[in-house]
C-alpha cells in the first residue's frame, strides 16, 4: 500500500466550506424575511393591544358603564356552552362509533369528521339565513301552518348566545371526536368485560373505565417523556 492512502483527505471539507457559508447566509436572510412578515401581520393586534393598555380617551370607563358587562358575561356562557356541547357530542359519538355496532357505522366514522371542512364563518353565515325570521324555513313554516306575527309561534333565536354557542360546538366537535376515537380505538375491550362482570352497567362501565382509562394510561407517558 502507498503512503500517499495512509493520507487524510483535507481537502473534502475545505471544497464544503464556501457551500456551507452560502446555505448560511441563505438561512439568516429567510430568516430576517420571516421576522420582517411576521411583524407586518402582527401590526394590527399590536395595534389593539396598545389601544386596550395606553387608551387615548375615555374609553375604558364607556365601556364599563355600557357594554363591557354584557361582552363579559356572554364570552363566559359563550366558553362554557361550546365546552360543554364539544365534550358530549365528541365524546358520545366517538363511543358509538368505535364500540357500537349499528347499519351504517362504516359511513358515520367518516361523516362525523366532515365538518372540519366548513369554516366557522361560513357554516354561522348559512345556518343564520337559513333559520332567520326571514330564512326558507320560518317562511315555510308561517305559509303552511297559516301563522302571521312572531306571536303566533315559538322559535330559536339564532341571533342569541345560545345560537352562537351551537354553531360553534357543531364545528368545532370534530377535534375532540378524532381524539377521544382514537383513544378508544387503543382500549382493549377486557376491561369493560371485566366491569360488566363485577356489576357494572353499561353506562357505569362507560364512566368509570372507558373515559378514565385513556387519561391513566396516558399519563407514564407524559411523566417520562
Amino acid at each position: 500500500m502507498s503512503q500517499s492512502s495512509d493520507l487524510i483527505d483535507i481537502t473534502g471539507p475545505l471544497r464544503d466550506a464556501p457551500m456551507r457559508t452560502r446555505r448560511r447566509g441563505r438561512t439568516g436572510l429567510l430568516n430576517i424575511f420571516s421576522v420582517v412578515v411576521a411583524l407586518l401581520f402582527s401590526i394590527p393586534a399590536l395595534t389593539v393591544v396598545y389601544n386596550l393598555l395606553l387608551p387615548q380617551s375615555e374609553v375604558w370607563s364607556h365601556l364599563v358603564e355600557t357594554v363591557l358587562p354584557d361582552y363579559i358575561a356572554n364570552t363566559i356562557w359563550l366558553a362554557v356552552i361550546v365546552g360543554c356541547g364539544v365534550v358530549v357530542i365528541g365524546v358520545s359519538t366517538a363511543w358509538l362509533v368505535t364500540m357500537c355496532r349499528f347499519p351504517g357505522r362504516n359511513f358515520m366514522e367518516w361523516a362525523l369528521i366532515l365538518p372540519l371542512a366548513v369554516p366557522a364563518y361560513v357554516m354561522a353565515y348559512a345556518y343564520t339565513d337559513f333559520l332567520q325570521y326571514s330564512g326558507p324555513l320560518q317562511s315555510g313554516l308561517r305559509e303552511y301552518f297559516g301563522w302571521q306575527t312572531p306571536r303566533d309561534y315559538w322559535f330559536p333565536d339564532i341571533h342569541s348566545v345560545g345560537g352562537a354557542a351551537t354553531m360553534l360546538f357543531l364545528v368545532l366537535y370534530p377535534y375532540v371526536y378524532l381524539l377521544t376515537r382514537a383513544a378508544f380505538l387503543q382500549q382493549s375491550a377486557c376491561a369493560l368485560e371485566v366491569s360488566r362482570t363485577l356489576g357494572c352497567s353499561a353506562w357505569t362501565a362507560f364512566l368509570r373505565v372507558a373515559v378514565p382509562l385513556p387519561a391513566r394510561r396516558s399519563w407514564p407517558e407524559r411523566r417520562w417523556h
